[in-house]
């Protein structure tokens, strides 16, 4: 639970921390009508990501699609809500994982209040890349604005889901998979997993698609007895081509399949030596 950082002790900070937080609890507990019973007949919801703004008629869809999907799904902030005079602030982040390391949106909004209602919102979101690559930093990137109808929170939906689908089906051991058939089987549109796949987490879908087969292949080369023939197991676990298995591997690695399953039989011959 978010707690409350009151700049003063005036009347109005503290109704509008009551309210804010009554109105948060409601969220986290899935409550989309006592959600919608805290906002103003005139509110303006701006939502700089989506680069649109809702109002009262527009809200309840528009917050259905965001809101959390379990009631105990947590919303990891970064700060306190912080209140000063009619106006509360809240930082939250929103955790995704692609190719190079872990990917957030920060997201911060500000919540004004007007004769005991919340009558307007002004939400930010940037992207930044938790685990930057060697000789680089961790900076707030802007991402080009979504006009898919996606906020950071579906984003997150939609990665979960593309995570899970891969985990349980395993689409990647089809050599011809394309991201048609994905979308189609993911329930989402073509361009919506595109965007999510180079806009956010910043990598294509082949090599999406790669990485998750060349999981699958290590997994199973840990297991494999010797002899071990490499090529065979990239062709099962789904690669088409040798020249962007040994890439892919290399990348991933920072060794050649060869040397690599050297490694692995080194290994092996350690531990079975008494």
């Amino acid at each position: 639970m978010a707690d409350i950082a009151p700049e003063d002790d005036s009347l109005q900070t503290q109704a509008t921390g009551e309210l804010v937080l009554r109105h948060h609890l409601c969220w986290r507990r899935r409550d989309l009508d006592g959600v919608m019973a805290y906002y103003h007949p005139g509110i303006q919801y701006h939502d700089f990501f989506q680069n649109r703004v809702v109002g009262f008629d527009d809200l309840r869809d528009y917050l259905r699609a965001s809101m959390p999907r379990a009631p105990d799904e947590a919303i990891e902030h970064s700060d306190r809500i912080r209140v000063d005079g009619d106006t509360a602030f809240i930082q939250y982040r929103i955790t995704l994982r692609g190719s190079q390391g872990l990917v957030s949106f920060r997201t911060s909004e500000a919540i004004t209040v007007r004769d005991g209602l919340i009558w307007r919102v002004n939400e930010y979101a940037s992207l930044v890349h938790e685990q930057p690559t060697r000789n680089s930093r961790s900076q707030p990137m802007r991402p080009p604005v979504s006009r898919l109808g996606l906020s950071p929170q579906q984003l997150s939906y939609l990665a979960n889901d593309l995570q899970h689908y891969f985990e349980q089906q395993q689409p990647y051991l089809d050599p011809d998979l394309d991201l048609q058939r994905v979308a189609k089987e993911c329930g989402y549109s073509r361009n919506q997993i595109s965007y999510l796949l180079n806009q956010v987490l910043g990598q294509s879908f082949y090599r999406y698609v790669n990485q998750a087969r060349l999981q699958h292949l290590l997994a199973a080369l840990d297991k494999a007895a010797p002899p071990i023939r490499i090529d065979e197991q990239a062709f099962a676990a789904g690669f088409n081509s040798l020249s962007a298995f040994y890439r892919c591997f290399r990348q991933h690695t920072g060794l050649s399949p060869k040397a690599y399953v050297k490694q692995i039989s080194l290994r092996a011959r350690a531990q079975d030596t008494p």
